[in-house]
This record gives structure tokens, sequence and C-alpha cells, in this order.
């Protein structure tokens, strides 16, 4: 009787009921709130990124842009406010010029013969050279801030490591990565240069 009364007793006792409740589900509690701080300052990075991009865009349209020394030092002005934000950061540029806003934006790659159905051009394989810049060009542009009118695609990408080991238990990589990309016109200081090239090249 005693021990049907203890057991009973043991039974109905609800003290301490809290507290193995939340070590159960604290883990996933914490899980949870790590991820949305990962996500949360990777969009952050991202947002920043994309404004200081419209801004450098603008600064690159100019006519002073054009020479290479003026666009290392944009690109070096864009690294020092993304590394503000993450010290480690490493980044990237591109830029690739299109005559139109309906040549950048269709990306068509100059005409070849794909002798060896790759879908690139290599091997040897004939090509129009259509901007004569001696390159055949995946999408028809041509690398750099291009001259006057031109219209140019700037892109920044930005690589860091994760600030936390989510990935460890996600699947995930130890990196980040944000990218942010404008496209705007060259100021018109003078004629723009329109290229009809017709020279039949060889990709290497």
């Amino acid at each position: 009787m005693k021990w049907r009364r203890a057991s009973t007793s043991l039974a109905a006792d609800q003290r301490g009921v809290a507290l193995v409740e939340f070590a159960l589900v604290a883990p996933v509690l914490v899980l949870f709130l790590v991820g949305a701080f990962d996500i949360a300052h990777t969009l952050y990075m991202q947002a920043v990124l994309r404004g200081i991009v419209q801004k450098t865009g603008r600064d690159s349209a100019l006519e002073d842009a054009g020479s290479t020394a003026r666009q290392a030092a944009i690109d070096a002005d864009v690294t020092s406010q993304v590394r503000l934000l993450y010290n480690s950061a490493a980044v990237k540029f591109t830029r690739r010029s299109f005559t139109t806003y309906a040549q950048a934006a269709a990306k068509i790659p100059e005409v070849y013969t794909d002798t060896n159905l790759n879908l690139t051009c290599d091997a040897g394989e004939p090509y129009i050279d259509a901007n004569n810049n001696n390159a055949w060009d995946p999408d028809g542009g041509g690398a750099g801030q291009g001259g006057a009118k031109d219209r140019v695609i700037y892109t920044v990408t930005a690589t860091y490591p994760a600030i936390l080991p989510l990935y460890k238990y996600a699947g995930g990589t130890a990196t980040r990565t944000v990218s942010a990309t404008t496209i705007l016109q060259n100021q018109p200081y003078s004629d723009q240069q329109v290229t009809t090239g017709t020279a039949t090249r060889y990709c290497p």
C-alpha cells in the first residue's frame, strides 16, 4: 500500500516539468534564432552592398572613370566600404559594356561555329569579332567601362566567412557570398563609338 501511494504521489508531482520541457525545446529554439540572425545579416549585407553599387555606378559613368587608375580608385573605395561591414571580405568587380540597353539585356554571344557542340567557342572554332576586341564574348559585350554613351553592367561580389557556425549543422558552406549589379549609361561626353566589326577570328 505504501509503495502504491508513493508511486501515485510521484506520478502526480509536476515540479520540474517546465525545466525538462525547456531542456528539450532549447536546442531547437537556439538553432532557430542563430539561423534567423545569420539570414538577417546576409540580407543586411546584400542591401548595403546594393546601395554602395548604385552610388558607385553613378560615379563610374563620369568621363574620368574611363581610365584604369580611376576605376581602381573607385573599386578600392567600394572595397573599403564593404570591409567596414566585414573586414575580411574578399571583393571582386566586373564591368561589361554594351552599345544599347537591349544588347545588355539580351547578352547574345558573338556569332561562332560550334563544331564540337559544347556550347562555347574554343578549339580553334571561328567567330565574328563584332566589337573588334580580339576576343570571343559570350555575352556580346566588351570588358571594362566602355566609352561615351555606352551601357555598362557593373557587378560587385563580396565573399566572407560565415559569422556563425550554423553551416556545420545545416549542410551549408563556411562562406557567404552576396553580389549586387547595376546598369547605367556613361555620360555623353563624346560621340559613341559604334563598332561594326566583321572580322573572322578563331578561339583558342
